[in-house]
């Protein structure tokens, strides 16, 4: 019989900008939206770590995370 020690996700998001509406205001979107992303992280319950946010030339940003999987305990990934 196998059972799931730890376990977690390692995700890369890019929160893009919209083409159709003006820089300035698509750039504050995408803050807004990242914004919004952690606060549900935090939110959420599970356990999550942001390994790096990088803002983009254009305004966009990349963000890697490493997050729990369901509710997997996630051992020593954190550490």
């Amino acid at each position: 019989m196998k059972r799931v020690k730890a376990a977690c996700i390692v995700q890369t998001l890019h929160f893009m900008l919209k083409e159709e509406i003006a820089q300035e205001e698509a750039e504050n979107l995408v803050k807004e939206e990242v914004a919004k992303y952690k606060e549900q992280l935090e939110h959420s319950g599970m356990a999550y770590k942001i390994l790096s946010e990088t803002v983009q030339a254009d305004g966009s940003v990349i963000m890697e995370l490493k997050k729990q999987y369901s509710t997997a305990p996630v051992g020593g990934y954190f550490d």
